[in-house]
Parts: C-alpha cells; sequence; structure tokens
C-alpha cells in the first residue's frame, strides 16, 4: 500500500501505519490517473489506517480508496496523530462516490465494522469531507453504528486548520471553487475518454470529404472537424464563467461559432459556396455544443436534473445542425 511504514498496536489487533510523503510513483501514479491511464486501478485497499503515532483519542478522517484522494488527505495530515478510515469507492473520489452511492451510509457503517474502529478508539466521532454528505445518512450511521458523523471541509489543505480550529470549520473551508486551474486539470482525462468517439468520426469525416471533394477537402474536413473537438473540449470549459449563458451546451454551441468565425476568416471561407460555408456553421457549433455538454460531469454547479434537461433540448438541435449541414454539403458537391 502506498506510504506503508510498518504497524501499529491497536485494540485487539494491529493497524497499518502510512506516512505522508508522496514518492516518485504516487505522483507518476496522480499524472497518469489525470491522462486517464491506469484511472480505475489508480485505488488503494480500505480499512483503518495510523498516520503518526495516533492514541484511541485521537482523532478519526474518514477517505475514498481512490488513491488521488488518499494521497491528498495524507499528504495535508503530515505531522498528525491520527486514525484514516479509507472506504471501499472502487476508485472512485468522495464527491463521484457520494453521487454513485459507494460513499455512503452502508459502507461507512460496514467499514465501521470491519475495521474493528470501535475498539480502536475511545470516543464515537467520524470526520468526513463535506463533499461525501450526499451519499451519508448521519443519523442511519450514529443509529447503526454508535459513532457521530462531522463534516469538516471541501478541502484536505484544510484539515490541519480545522484540526487546530477545535474541529470547527470556517465559511472559506466550505466555500468550493472551480477556478481556471480546476478546470485545466480536468481536460486531460475528458481528451483521452473523447478520443473513442473523436477516431472514428474523425475518420468518417475524412472519408465522406474524400468521396465528395477529394484529398485536399478531406484534410481540410478533419483539420476544421478537430478543432471543433478542441473547442469544445478545451476551449469552452477554460472560458467556462465568461460565456455569459447557463446552458454548458449553448456555451459551447457560442464557442464554436467563435471558432468557425475565425476559420472562415484564416481559411479564405470568402472562397467556399454559401452551402459550404452554412454547412460548416451549423456542424462545428454543433460538435463544440456536445463535447462542452460533456463537460457538465466535471463541474462544481450542475445537477442530475439540469443534465438531463440539457441534454432533452440540446441533443435534438445538435443532431438536426448535422444532418442539416449533411444534407447541405451533399447538395453542393452534387448542383
Amino acid at each position: 500500500m502506498p506510504g506503508f511504514l510498518g504497524w501499529l498496536q491497536a485494540g485487539p489487533g494491529r493497524v497499518a501505519r502510512i506516512g505522508s510523503g508522496l514518492s516518485v510513483a504516487d505522483h507518476l501514479g496522480a499524472c497518469l490517473a489525470r491522462w486517464g491511464v491506469n484511472r480505475m486501478n489508480f485505488l488503494v485497499p480500505p480499512g483503518l489506517y495510523a498516520i503518526g503515532q495516533p492514541t484511541p483519542e485521537a482523532p478519526v478522517l474518514v477517505t475514498a480508496n481512490y488513491q488521488m484522494s488518499y494521497d491528498l488527505v495524507r499528504r495535508a495530515l503530515a505531522g498528525r496523530d491520527v486514525w484514516l478510515l479509507v472506504l471501499e469507492t472502487f476508485g472512485i473520489n468522495v464527491w463521484c462516490a457520494a453521487g454513485k452511492g459507494t460513499f455512503g451510509t452502508e459502507e461507512l457503517v460496514r467499514r465501521i465494522e470491519l475495521s474493528g474502529l470501535a475498539g480502536v478508539v475511545s470516543h464515537r466521532r467520524l470526520i468526513l469531507p463535506i463533499l461525501g454528505a450526499p451519499g451519508v445518512a448521519a443519523h442511519e450511521v450514529k443509529k447503526r453504528s454508535g459513532f457521530s458523523v462531522v463534516y469538516a471541509t471541501i478541502r484536505a489543505d484544510d484539515l490541519p486548520e480545522y484540526l487546530d480550529n477545535g474541529q470547527v470549520s470556517t465559511p472559506a473551508m466550505r466555500e468550493l471553487t472551480f477556478n481556471w486551474y480546476d478546470r485545466l486539470v480536468l481536460i486531460p482525462v475528458e481528451g483521452v475518454l473523447a478520443l473513442k468517439s473523436v477516431a472514428p468520426a474523425g475518420a468518417a469525416v475524412y472519408l465522406a470529404a474524400l468521396l465528395l471533394g477529394g484529398a485536399a477537402v478531406a484534410g481540410s474536413a478533419l483539420i476544421a472537424y478537430l478543432g471543433a473537438v478542441f473547442t469544445g473540449i478545451v476551449v469552452a470549459p477554460l472560458l467556462l464563467p465568461l460565456v455569459p449563458v447557463r446552458s454548458f451546451a449553448v456555451k459551447g454551441a457560442l464557442c464554436g461559432l467563435l471558432y468557425s468565425a475565425c476559420l472562415y476568416a484564416v481559411a479564405g471561407g470568402a472562397q467556399w459556396s454559401r452551402p459550404v460555408a452554412l454547412a460548416a456553421f451549423l456542424a462545428l457549433p454543433a460538435i463544440s455544443s456536445h463535447h462542452a455538454l460533456n463537460f457538465t460531469g466535471c463541474s462544481t454547479y450542475t445537477s442530475r436534473s439540469g443534465v438531463k434537461k440539457e441534454m432533452r433540448l440540446g441533443l435534438p438541435a445538435m443532431g438536426c445542425a448535422l444532418v442539416a449541414a449533411l444534407a447541405l454539403v451533399v447538395a453542393a458537391a452534387f448542383s
């Protein structure tokens, strides 16, 4: 297990001691996970761990077994003597696991029992991350295990201040941010996941353009398509708060329109036929919109009902735009 230092006798058994320092392998694994490489295997065994030399009175903090979450928490707790209870979330981070139910009441109660936590600590208080709250019914945990649940902070980096503040969170500790950097680090894995659909779609665009207009047209069409994908995956998320609408699909479409205008200006759009130009201004924003809509799963301010509404309204509009664009291109090719 990452950071393993040895064993600590605790209650009737022993608990694995872990260090707070991260190794080169830990950093490399996190970097690869950001790019979607070995992502679902980047996890640690669930169970109870000791950081430092915790006593029965030491606080118990709870996290997920996604290694990036585990590493962030243990690094933040450097120099502390605490217990860390790691839940089985199958390699999913706290927030997503709470939404899926794996970071939830059942697993928390189960892990308390399996770890023998009641025989290790003298108190009955668990400190959970705020983002885990949607999956946990605190009253049920108390009823079934005897342990009370409190929610500490959103960010692991705030845990030392929280502990030093008498285990009282400040408003800043409860405030969720989603700044430029927060969005930037999510883009690589989104891009890797998109390759599954972008590669065959790009091939289809190239072949269709090759049949209708030749190699030069095919190359231009592929570049235009990939630019629209890049706009939806990278540009729209980075400009997210600057685009003055709430809908992710519309944000992506507006960014796609801007991209289409730039492409028209740079690529000599004045020489295109009217059907081809109109097709570009229909298809490219639709492609950008589709990929921007996928980013809703990464954001901090969308809801399941809101995403479903966007999909219900946005996907048919994107489909109609693509069909109309294809019809225009085919008509232009045979006119």
